[in-house]
C-alpha cells in the first residue's frame, strides 16, 4: 500500500492505498472507535478485496491533534457528521485523482464508521454499495432512509445487541439491505475462521454492485 496525506480543516489526516494491477472499482473504508488506518482487521478485508481487483483506501479520520483529544475524551469518535464529512472528503479526493476517477465507488465501515459511512452515502448517487462489519448503521440516524447504496450489514451472532441495532436500523432503510449473521463470530470477528468469512461476503458483495465501467 502507498501511504498518503490529505489536507483537511486545518489539519491533516494518513491514508494508505492499495492499487492493485487492472483494478476496476474502488472501496473507502471508515474505521471503527478508537481504531485507525492500521487496523489489522480492515487492512486484512482490504487485501482480499486487492485480490479480487478493488483499489482499497483506508484513512484516518481524524487528525492527530483530534486524536489527542479523543484518547483523552473519547468525544470526536461518536461525532458521526464529522466523521461523514471526511469521508465524503475522501471521497472527493479520489474522484479527483486520474487512477481513480472512473472507478465505482464503495464504503466499508466498522464499528461506528458504518454509520459514518451510510450518512457520507446518503442521498449520493455515485457511492455503488456499503459493507458494514460489526457496525453501529443506526447512528446514522435520519439520513438512513436517504441511502441509496445497496447494503450488507455483517454481524457475529455472538453480538446480540448490534444484530439488535442493525435489524432497526435496515427497517428504516429504503434501498437493497440485507444482514448476514455470521455463526459463531463475536463483535470484532476474533476468532478463528471468522474474518476470511467478512472478507469473502465483502468481495461478493462489491462484485455484484461494483461492476467495472
Amino acid at each position: 500500500m502507498r501511504e498518503i496525506t490529505l489536507s483537511i480543516d486545518g489539519g491533516t489526516v494518513g491514508g494508505s492505498l492499495g492499487m492493485p494491477p487492472g483494478a476496476h472499482g474502488l472501496v473507502i473504508f471508515a474505521h471503527g472507535s478508537g481504531s485507525s488506518r492500521h487496523s489489522p482487521r480492515n487492512r486484512f478485508v482490504a487485501t482480499s478485496l486487492n485480490e479480487r481487483g478493488f483499489a482499497t483506501l483506508l484513512m484516518d479520520l481524524l487528525t492527530p491533534e483530534e486524536e489527542e483529544i479523543d484518547s483523552a475524551t473519547a468525544s470526536l469518535r461518536f461525532d458521526i457528521s464529522l466523521l461523514a464529512r471526511r469521508i465524503v472528503f475522501a471521497t472527493d479526493w479520489c474522484k479527483d485523482q486520474p487512477q481513480l476517477a472512473n472507478f465505482p465507488i464503495g464504503y466499508f465501515g466498522a464499528s461506528t464508521g458504518a454509520g459514518a459511512a451510510l450518512l457520507a452515502a446518503a442521498g449520493r448517487s455515485d457511492v455503488g454499495a456499503v459493507v458494514s462489519r460489526g457496525g453501529r448503521p443506526d447512528l446514522a440516524g435520519a439520513a438512513l432512509p436517504d441511502v441509496k447504496a445497496p447494503t450488507l450489514l455483517i454481524v457475529g451472532e455472538r453480538d446480540p445487541v448490534v444484530i439488535d441495532l442493525n435489524r432497526r436500523a435496515a427497517s428504516q432503510m429504503h434501498t437493497q439491505c440485507e444482514i448476514a449473521i455470521v455463526p459463531g463470530a463475536g463483535h470484532l470477528f476474533e476468532e478463528p475462521g471468522m474474518l476470511e468469512q467478512v472478507a469473502r461476503l465483502a468481495q461478493e458483495w462489491f462484485v455484484r454492485y461494483l461492476p467495472p465501467r
